[in-house]
This record gives structure tokens, C-alpha cells and sequence, in this order.
């Protein structure tokens, strides 16, 4: 946003609560990398220089990007400043209360990230006292848990990551498995990524996608492998169905598991068949199909129904349920009944108001590293054509 604001000579100030990436500082897993390669690690007017880029970067070569990212484009930011508070003024401008001082703006961008605060499920608070209980932001390497068994609740990207994390580290694991939208990491020599901008997936607009779209499962641990559930069930991950109550020390589990494995691998198949319907529509020389979403194969360690967490060795709980927005200090009127910004491409009904970050704020991309700078253009460009 800075950069674009910079570009048209409008006067700015960024603030930030924390440091430059704080939530990739602290708030990512120790053997987190990058979901998507290196040569889609940019960002308006710098991008990935490395001699990798099919490679995919660990958490900390991302917190040097972007501090080199600010290094080059030298935006006016204010560290450890948190904002507690934005309004409208009677004078019409709009006022953005910080634990240090009050400013007065025209415009206000509102920057925060798409992931706030966890969504951790209310049933959470009746596990035995004793069960140590950890969201997926504050999770950090399976040291940091106390010895036994682990349960992940929740099979998006996070909760598969940590799950495969915990198993390398001789845990024993068990994944909760709901719905889920399983890619191949490769496909036709190209990577996942290249085919959604190839393809101008990534670029659909959010009210062109269906209700329940979701982000994919990727990974780029160990050079960037497929997501497979399966094979973690055969390396010892115990596979359950959604987790849906705790009663006691008795965990309560959907008998959901094999279709959600459907459903997953049914969106393995239709990824594949766009890309083969593209190719051929744009006569294109590929490489062969070698990817095999393996429906033969079923969960060799599965746990279903109910399960008592003492009796399974369970000493701890990882919430990867996904996150939600954390709004309260807008008091402007941008907001639904639910706390979520109602806005049209980042632009609210309050004047001056803007949001700039959030999944499908516009297209697929939007919330990507690689893909908010077009976002933040067009957020700039509406600023400077206000009086």
C-alpha cells in the first residue's frame, strides 16, 4: 500500500504493533516454508533474486524478504504503535486512537492480515484440565508439548503441516479430518501456483467462486511433495472423522472420514481435468500426467466414533479450526452483525475507509504475498481521485 500511495506523492504513515512480519516471526511453526516457490515471492517493485525458484523458502527467508522489502522502498512506518481504536469524526475526518497517541486522517487503510484470532470451537473447554491445548499460530515444534500422544483438530494446510511436523518428530498423532481441497503439489512439470496463474485461476473474482471454495493444501517441506492423507495414515497418523464434542475424557467424532476423503480426492481429479482442458485448448506441450491421487489406497490407522483421550495416550491439543476477524476496534459503521467488513473491492460505504488484505477481497489472490499489490493499486488510485 505504501508503495503504491508513495508512487502517486500521497503523504502517508504506516503503523505497525509489531515488528516488520511480526506474524511471521511469531506466529508461524519452526519448520514452516513457503506454500508456493520462490519465483512467486514478490511484492510491487521487488521480487525473489535467488538462483532457486523452483525452491520453496523457509519462514525465516520470508521475514528477511520483507525486511528487505521495506529496506528498498524506505515506507514512513511506526513500529510497536498499536492502533486500539478508528471513528468518524464530527468534522468528517477520521480519527485512529494508538496505546500512544491520536491521529486525524482522510484515509485510513485498514492492513491487519487475514488471520486474527483462532477459532477454536467452544467444546474445548471440556477437556481434562490436565490436556494441554495449543492454536495452530502458537504452535512452535513438537518440543514444546509435554510427552504423549497429540491431537489435530482441523485438515486445512495448517493442521496438515503441523500433523506431518509432529509425526517427523516421533509423536504419535491424530488428525481430525474435515472437509478439505486436496491439489498436487506438481502437475505436468509445472507447480500448482504456475497453473493457477497460467490458467487465470487465481485471478477469478470472488463472486465468481462457489460458496463453500476453499484454499488448497500445500506444502513445501522437502522440496514441495503432495498433501496426501493417506499417506500419512500409513506412516502412523491416526485419521478420524470432524471432531463434533468432548464430553469428559471422550471425544466425540463424525463418521464423516471417508467422505471427506472423497470430496478431497474428488477435487484432486478436477484440478487435474482443468489443466488438461486448458492445455488442449490452448494446444500446449507438457510433460506427461504422473500424479495419482491413489483412491485405492484406504486410511490404514483410523479412529472413528468415539474415543477416550486418556486411554489413547492424548497429552495434547492443537485447534487448526481456522481463524476469525478481530474488528472491535472499528467503530465505524463497516461492519456486519458478525464483525466481517462489508466492503466492495476494499472500499467501504464510510469515506475514507478501506480494507486491504483479506481472503477474496477481490480475486483468489488477493490475500496472497503475490498477489495484494494489485489490490493496494487500485486502493491508491481511488484514494488520489478523492478531493
Amino acid at each position: 500500500m505504501s508503495y503504491h500511495l508513495a508512487k502517486l506523492g500521497r503523504e502517508h504513515i504506516v503503523l505497525e504493533r509489531g515488528r516488520i512480519a511480526e506474524r511471521w516471526r511469531s506466529e508461524r511453526w519452526d519448520s514452516l516454508t513457503f506454500q508456493f516457490p520462490n519465483s512467486m515471492i514478490r511484492l510491487p517493485g521487488y521480487a525473489y533474486e535467488g538462483d532457486e525458484p523452483q525452491g520453496f523458502m523457509h519462514r525465516d527467508g520470508v521475514v528477511r524478504f520483507i525486511e528487505e522489502y521495506a529496506r528498498r522502498i524506505a515506507p514512513p512506518i511506526r513500529c510497536g504503535i498499536r492502533v486500539i481504536g478508528l471513528d468518524s469524526s464530527d468534522t468528517g475526518s477520521l480519527v485512529v486512537e494508538t496505546d500512544h497517541v491520536s491521529l486525524e486522517a482522510v484515509n485510513v487503510v485498514i492492513a491487519t492480515g487475514p488471520y486474527q484470532v483462532p477459532s477454536v470451537p467452544t467444546f474445548s473447554t471440556s477437556l481434562p484440565s490436565r490436556t494441554y491445548q495449543v492454536t495452530a499460530n502458537r504452535y512452535t515444534n513438537p518440543g514444546q508439548l509435554p510427552p504423549g500422544s497429540v491431537l489435530v483438530v482441523g485438515s486445512g494446510g495448517s493442521g496438515c503441516q503441523i500433523a506431518e511436523d509432529l509425526l517427523l518428530g516421533g509423536r504419535g498423532v491424530y488428525l481430525s479430518v474435515g472437509r478439505h481441497r486436496r491439489v498436487p503439489r506438481r502437475y505436468r512439470g509445472e507447480d500448482f501456483g504456475w497453473w493457477q496463474e497460467k490458467t487465470g485461476a487465481s485471478d477469478r473474482t470472488v463472486d465468481t467462486l462457489p460458496p463453500d471454495w476453499r484454499a488448497p493444501l500445500l506444502t513445501g517441506v522437502g522440496g514441495g511433495q503432495d498433501v496426501d492423507l493417506r499417506r500419512l495414515a500409513e506412516h502412523g497418523v491416526k485419521l478420524t472423522g470432524s471432531l463434533r464434542d468432548i464430553r469428559g475424557s471422550r471425544l466425540l467424532f463424525a463418521s464423516d472420514l471417508e467422505e471427506n476423503l472423497a470430496q478431497g480426492d474428488a477435487l484432486f481429479d478436477q484440478f487435474m481435468r482443468s489443466v488438461d482442458d486448458y492445455i488442449l485448448k490452448h494446444g500446449m506441450e507438457t510433460e506427461p500426467h504422473q500424479n495419482s491421487r491413489a483412491t485405492d489406497r484406504s486410511p490404514t490407522t483410523a479412529a472413528t466414533g468415539e474415543l477416550d483421550i486418556r486411554s489413547a495416550g492424548i497429552t495434547s491439543v492443537i485447534w487448526a479450526t481456522g481463524y476469525q476477524y478481530d474488528f472491535g476496534w472499528v467503530k465505524c459503521l463497516v461492519l456486519d452483525t458478525h464483525g466481517k467488513p462489508v466492503h466492495r473491492r476494499g472500499v467501504t460505504a464510510v469515506p475514507g475507509v478501506y480494507f486491504l488484505g483479506l481472503p477474496r477481497l477481490h480475486k483468489v489472490k488477493s490475500a496472497f504475498l503475490w498477489g495484494v499489490g494489485e489490490d493496494a493499486a487500485f486502493l491508491a488510485r481511488h484514494i488520489a481521485s478523492r478531493t
